[in-house]
């Protein structure tokens, strides 16, 4: 049980990274480069790149993988000194999937809905799409996922530590 414990828990580990990661990026290169272009090129581009990102691998190893590995984690975890760490980084990683659903997705998809760059009103359409509340939105889950994925880190530690102890 404590091998698989802990290949649980390193996966947790490293799909919170990977997620953590993936909003740091969005937060730090994506939207800053993004905001800096004309809106035609903003909407076109921000379209592709959520169409693109919306695949098996992005929202079932990472996205709801972190969710889903740091519960079995959790799971196998109860009764150990690192169970605590584990749920509150699950509970981090819950508040990123609930603003993700609540607040950044129907923001991608109305941008999306709003149309081809070519055809449309591009101005309206990245007026609509509110990007600063999307930014804002998107830190929290930066910093979150951050906090998750070191609370995983260290509740490997702990964990790699009591089955270390004889």
């Amino acid at each position: 049980m404590n091998g698989l414990r802990m290949a649980v828990l390193l996966a947790a580990t490293l799909t919170t990274g990977l997620m953590a990661g993936v909003y740091v990026i969005y937060s730090n290169a994506f939207m800053p480069g993004l905001g800096k272009t004309d809106d035609k090129t903003f909407v076109g581009a921000f379209q592709a790149v959520d169409r693109a990102i919306l695949n098996p691998l992005f929202l079932g190893l990472g996205f709801l993988g972190s969710l889903v590995l740091t519960l079995v984690a959790g799971l196998l975890s109860l009764g150990e000194d690192a169970l605590a760490w584990i749920a509150i980084a699950f509970v981090l990683n819950l508040v990123t999937v609930i603003i993700t659903i609540a607040v950044n997705v129907p923001l991608n998809d109305a941008l999306k809905a709003a149309g081809d760059p070519d055809t449309i009103d591009v101005t309206a359409a990245r007026t609509a799409f509110n990007e600063a509340r999307w930014r804002s939105y998107n830190l929290i889950r930066s910093v979150l996922s951050t906090v998750a994925f070191g609370l995983l880190a260290w509740s490997l530690y702990l964990t790699g530590k009591s089955a270390a102890q004889p």
